[in-house]
């Protein structure tokens, strides 16, 4: 029987920025359909984590492979198969919403078809003709989930998506991501501070502390599997019990 590789693979992958040591000798594997949540507090090393799948940052030393290549000799190919969501997406304001998503259609030769398929998939529709400037947070942040799904990536990247939105916003946006998962194979990384937003979402939680893995597994496994044979009741439970801290601190 074949055995499918992971779509990313990340071995020993060390990353320092002067005297802060960011990222050390983390290595982990996702696996094809596979929602993954990266939780840690804030200066865990998170974001350079993701930043260096995204090919933005460069390893000191350790390799990452994206579908098997490494980002060296193949951005063009990997470029068309992720789609990254930042915390913070700046757009062009003067532009409607149907503008900015077929400029960024434009970019992988896709044309009006997927763009009315994105607005419809990010419940947009009745938001198609309205300037950027006149969005809501919520909308803003649909948005740019649109833009990472308009070429129909097989690996998608967000980092913090939902952090400043109000309930029902997250909501709409959790959404937009369940129902993707549960008619693709995307495979998906998530950071997030909010513990529902990974319960929710995510069927494998990796624990991030200080650039190091602390734990992972799926929710059952860590709640069970505590510190001395330890069980608890929620995440930040353990994260606190592992780091003496809350995760959201």
């Amino acid at each position: 029987m074949k055995i499918e590789k992971p779509v990313i693979e990340v071995k020993n992958v060390w990353k320092s920025f002067k005297t802060v040591q960011a990222v050390r000798g983390i290595s982990l594997n996702i696996e094809k359909g596979r929602f993954v949540a990266l939780l840690g507090p804030n200066g865990a090393g998170k974001t350079t984590l993701v930043e260096m799948i995204e090919g933005i940052q460069k390893p000191d030393t350790g390799e990452i492979f994206i579908a098997g290549m490494r980002w060296k000799g193949n951005e063009d190919r990997i470029r068309r198969i992720i789609g990254i969501s930042l915390q913070e997406t700046r757009f062009i304001d003067k532009l409607r919403v149907a503008e900015t998503l077929r400029l960024f259609a434009s970019f992988f030769n896709l044309g009006m078809d997927r763009v009315d398929e994105v607005t419809e998939m990010v419940g947009l529709d009745d938001k198609r003709k309205s300037f950027v400037a006149n969005l809501s947070g919520g909308q803003r942040q649909r948005l740019a989930l649109g833009i990472a799904l308009i070429n129909n990536p097989s690996i998608m990247l967000l980092d913090e998506p939902t952090t400043g939105l109000d309930p029902n916003a997250r909501r709409e946006i959790w959404n937009i991501l369940l129902n993707l998962k549960n008619k693709s194979g995307t495979s998906m990384i998530l950071t997030t501070h909010y513990m529902e937003e990974a319960e929710t979402l995510c069927d494998y939680i990796i624990i991030v502390d200080n650039g190091s893995i602390l734990r992972e597994g799926t929710l059952k496994q860590l709640l069970e599997a505590g510190e001395e044979g330890k069980s608890y009741r929620h995440l930040d439970d353990l994260f606190t019990g592992l780091t003496g801290r809350k995760i959201y601190g």
